[in-house]
């Protein structure tokens, strides 16, 4: 598959983003994104509710008492990545359980802007989840690396940096993979594709991360990143 030169436009991904967003009032798309949008309040909620509750306590204990005097421009620091890990961690879960639905969702979307009509062809549900397990476990494997940058002093000053760009990566592979995966792609096919917009690929999942963080709109981010990464991966083929 090649991709037209505009494809690693951030402000073009920035539109396909967007227009997912829209598209989420369709009514062709309503039936597809009931369970998602359920799955993603209970889980969110409950992210919600032990960032409230620990967040805090966990951020002073990640400072050294060395550095407490810079702890006025760590503690922001240290919250933004605790943030980002956390719903980045609820977000991989969640897509492992809206899996089957985000991959029927893709292919509607991809119907619904060539303007097509008929039942949606479904993928095998086995080969559906194979596919996420491979993603989840080629994500964990270099997350918890990263995790371990935060308990070693002086480095974990620029986990949060690292950690932000692992994400945006992260949400740009978990998303793009579905309206890829209904085209045949296989998962080391996927990256090596995303590899070839890295500079899109990025700045899509990175605006897919930012609104993963923000309370009640990240119950919808990401279906609207399912419709924008199947509308992006569409228009942008050469």
């Amino acid at each position: 598959m090649i991709f037209d030169k505009k494809a690693n436009n951030p402000v073009l991904t920035l539109g396909y983003f967007i227009k997912g967003l829209k598209l989420l009032v369709s009514p062709e798309l309503r039936a597809f994104l009931i369970i998602p949008i359920l799955i993603n309040l209970v889980l969110y909620s409950a992210a919600l509710t032990l960032v409230y509750l620990y967040v805090g306590e966990l951020i002073a204990s990640f400072i050294p008492s060395w550095l407490e005097w810079l702890s006025w421009i760590l503690w922001p620091l240290f919250f933004i990545s605790f943030f980002i890990a956390g719903f980045f961690t609820f977000t991989v879960l969640a897509n492992m359980l809206a899996a089957p639905f985000y991959g029927k969702l893709a292919a509607k979307t991809l119907a619904v802007i060539k303007g097509q009509s008929g039942a949606v062809v479904e993928q095998p549900l086995a080969k559906v989840m194979a596919a996420e397990f491979r993603r989840v476990a080629y994500l964990a494997t270099r997350a918890l690396p990263l995790l371990l940058l935060f308990i070693i002093p002086g480095i974990n000053i620029i986990a949060p940096f690292l950690w932000a760009l692992f994400g945006a990566w992260g949400m740009a592979l978990e998303y793009a993979a579905y309206p890829l995966e209904n085209d045949g792609l296989l998962f080391s096919e996927q990256k090596q594709l995303l590899k070839s917009l890295r500079l899109g690929a990025l700045s899509f999942g990175g605006i897919t991360m930012l609104g993963l963080t923000l309370p009640l709109l990240n119950i919808v981010v990401a279906p609207a990143a399912v419709i924008g990464a199947t509308i992006y991966m569409h228009e942008v083929k050469d």
